[in-house]
């Protein structure tokens, strides 16, 4: 199926219709309705360290996106995960990769066809952002994440974005890196594009999912993973003032996998124990992890 890499200064392979092609490929034209009507979802998983942790469920999750979408993706989870071990033997193997799988509605007016829908696969070279170590700011947004009756918030979706992307542009223009957005009462949903965690005398505690954020493959990682080493971690309803006096702030997403927050509005932190410590086993899963 396709052909292998020779040119190793190609950044970016997708497969789409039985091909892989080098680059960015024109596959939507102004009638495809996940151009027009933006029907198209899509997932993210990582190579890092040659490892692909979680890899099977994020493949999944792009099937069971699409199909809270409307649309009716004929590719399976397992054929996805074999595309992917293919594609990522076009890359030197030392090389951080991101994987996204994506499914959008080729027809239809304001619905998608649900037939129609059409799967793609890109795989681009993608290193480890420096804020796993250095940390990352973050500001209070002024958007906040929809309910679900106003959105499709249960899918990883892309018409989700531009709120997300109008959070991350009022943050950086006031020189964060990202924001901390808050559910529609206005308790803390998660930061612009990642789930929140923070410490307090020892326990950690995130927002409890209610629907108006995503329950992240890294975010059940983490948790599971601190839980088995001892550590209290707490889902809850959560206020904005608990994370102005919290001892510590990270997030947990697949862009960074676990990060410590150094920043939140005016207030210095630092990469505390616990946060560390979450870092540390994350890194341990990945090496043990078989893909």
């Amino acid at each position: 199926m396709g052909h292998a890499a020779t040119d190793s200064t190609v950044t970016n392979w997708t497969w789409y219709q039985g091909q892989w092609h080098e680059g960015n490929p024109n596959i939507m034209g102004p009638q495809t309705h996940g151009f027009w009507m933006a029907s198209t979802v899509f997932d993210g998983a990582r190579r890092m360290n040659g490892k692909m942790p979680d890899l099977y469920p994020h493949c999944a999750r792009v099937i069971r996106s699409a199909e809270l979408m409307g649309l009716k993706p004929t590719i399976t989870t397992e054929e996805i995960v074999a595309l992917v071990k293919e594609g990522v033997q076009k890359f030197d193997p030392e090389l951080a990769l991101y994987i996204k799988p994506l499914v959008f509605g080729g027809e239809g007016f304001i619905a998608p066809t649900p037939e129609s829908a059409q799967f793609v696969l890109c795989i681009s070279v993608s290193e480890m952002p420096e804020a796993i170590q250095t940390g990352f700011s973050a500001r209070k947004s002024s958007f906040r994440r929809p309910s679900p009756e106003s959105a499709p918030t249960e899918a990883k979706a892309s018409c989700l974005y531009p709120n997300v992307g109008r959070a991350v542009t009022e943050a950086t223009s006031s020189g964060f890196d990202t924001g901390v957005m808050l559910d529609p009462i206005g308790n803390v949903a998660e930061f612009s594009y990642a789930n929140l965690f923070f410490a307090k005398d020892g326990t950690v505690f995130t927002p409890a999912i209610n629907g108006t954020f995503l329950n992240g493959l890294t975010r059940q990682r983490v948790i599971k993973l601190l839980r088995e080493d001892g550590v209290d971690v707490v889902e809850k309803t959560c206020k904005y003032e608990e994370l102005e006096t919290a001892d510590e702030i990270f997030g947990t997403g697949n862009y960074y996998k676990v990060a410590p927050c150094v920043k939140l509005d005016d207030r210095n932190l630092q990469p505390g124990p616990i946060t560390r410590r979450a870092q540390d086993l994350y890194t341990a899963f990945v090496a043990a992890s078989e893909d």
